[in-house]
């Protein structure tokens, strides 16, 4: 079974476009109707859709790409926050492409597989608790993304926010 919430948070996290501001109805849907996200956290991830529904198009990829592409403490590339430019980073790019393989999920080789919008799509595809479970394995980091982006009062946290909140919750994290 899909878990649509994931695909509708790997959908926020994608590059500003008319289909994205189109499917509004279908995110909050999404949201809504599996109603994993809380309510404050669903009010504020309907904040950042109609954000993004009302903004100029063209405002809101500059926006994206100051964000995402120009800070690399805000990278959408997953490993990029835990192995920088090293040698680990190739391995733990190699593993995940091979799990997601294993799970048959075939991607195109330009994308890199630790890109946070093809992870939550990825994680949609499997059962909630192992894609739960999945999620945790990188909580900290989008832990460290939403604080970064709460600091820039970017609307954008709220996904940060969710998504930490859908992972489970371990010792560490606890403590």
């Amino acid at each position: 079974m899909m878990t649509r919430t994931f695909k509708a948070l790997s959908a926020l996290l994608a590059y500003p476009s008319p289909d994205l501001q189109r499917a509004s109805a279908d995110l909050r849907a999404a949201l809504a109707d599996e109603a994993l996200v809380s309510g404050d956290a669903r009010r504020a991830l309907n904040l950042l859709i109609d954000d993004i529904v009302e903004g100029d198009l063209y405002d809101l990829q500059e926006r994206y790409l100051l964000l995402f592409d120009r800070t690399r403490s805000l990278s959408l590339h997953l490993f990029e926050h835990v192995h920088g430019e090293s040698r680990d980073r190739g391995q733990a790019m190699i593993d995940l492409k091979a799990l997601y393989r294993k799970s048959g999920l075939d991607i195109a080789a330009a994308e890199l597989p630790d890109y946070l919008p093809m992870f939550l799509e990825f994680l949609s595809t499997r059962p909630l608790d192992e894609a739960r479970d999945l999620l945790g394995e990188t909580a900290h980091i989008l832990g460290a993304l939403g604080e970064r982006l709460a600091k820039r009062d970017s609307a954008y946290a709220a996904v940060f926010d969710a998504l930490v909140a859908l992972a489970p919750r371990t010792d560490a994290a606890a403590a």
